[in-house]
């Protein structure tokens, strides 16, 4: 009995040592990440049906399929230009206000050179998120969600920065409501990049387990989620734009960070 006593505080010890920098948010658990500041959010996988489920959306959203995506940790924020400047020594952006802004005028290849940096500094595995995942997640958890926290469209101003509100430019990340895993800006702001390149018929022969996106490169990737310069239909969960190239930089894009979950 004492030695089985002693596995059983073993166990706690080590469940609450790799629990360290977790603490309950809501119905999850975030995390801060020290050398950035950088706030996580635990999203717990699960199955959704990916894609135009309002039936008002672009062919490219279609068909809407099911899809199932696995455990993974969702940046609260887009990447702040404080961040960026943090882990880079530098800041791209055009609209240079406030450390709080979001990043922009960073290409694809430019987020992989961040995401490199961070994770040798780190000793971390923090990537993009797939198109799966993020949707997934901008979505509260796969739930039938237009925008990123509401469907209502006469709450979106509460929940986004796009062309209705936002002065044609960008805002200091979190001053929106956030959606209903604890994520904000998932709606407007600045377009995101994630990992996928971009097929318009992918949904039609997408895997239904954790899709990666094309197995082969093609010439653009894809972004999510719409900016300040969008109208409501372009910030709506399931847009999916993909006319950009890797190499593209703009203000109106940026990017946000996760980390797989056991």
């Amino acid at each position: 009995m004492k030695r089985i006593g002693r596995i059983m505080v073993l166990g706690l010890s080590l469940f609450l040592s790799g629990c360290a920098g977790l603490t309950q948010q809501g119905e999850g658990k975030a995390w801060k990440e020290p050398v950035t500041g950088m706030e996580f959010i635990l999203v717990k996988g699960g199955c959704y049906e990916m894609g135009d489920t309002f039936g008002d959306g672009y062919e490219v959203e279609k068909p809407v399929h099911e899809v199932c995506v696995g455990h993974f940790w969702m940046g609260k924020y887009e990447v702040t230009q404080g961040q960026w400047e943090r882990v880079m020594g530098s800041n791209p952006s055009q609209n240079k206000m406030d450390p709080q802004y979001p990043v922009e005028k960073v290409d694809w290849n430019d987020a992989q050179e961040f995401i490199r940096k961070m994770n040798q500094t780190t000793g971390k595995g923090f990537r993009l998120p797939t198109e799966a995942e993020w949707e997934y997640a901008a979505r509260s958890g796969g739930k039938k969600e237009k925008w990123a926290g509401t469907s209502k469209e006469a709450e979106l101003t509460e929940y986004a920065w796009f062309l209705a509100n936002s002065g044609e430019r960008p805002h200091p990340v979190g001053q929106k409501r956030p959606n209903g895993l604890g994520l904000l800006d998932m709606s407007g702001n600045v377009w995101e990049w994630v990992q996928d390149w971009y097929d318009r018929d992918y949904y039609k022969e997408s895997p239904r387990k954790n899709p990666p996106g094309p197995d082969r490169p093609l010439v653009y990737r894809v972004i999510r989620g719409g900016s300040f310069y969008d109208r409501d239909r372009n910030v709506r969960t399931s847009n999916r734009s993909g006319m950009i190239g890797p190499r593209a930089r703009n203000q109106f894009t940026g990017f946000r960070l996760t980390l797989s979950a056991p």
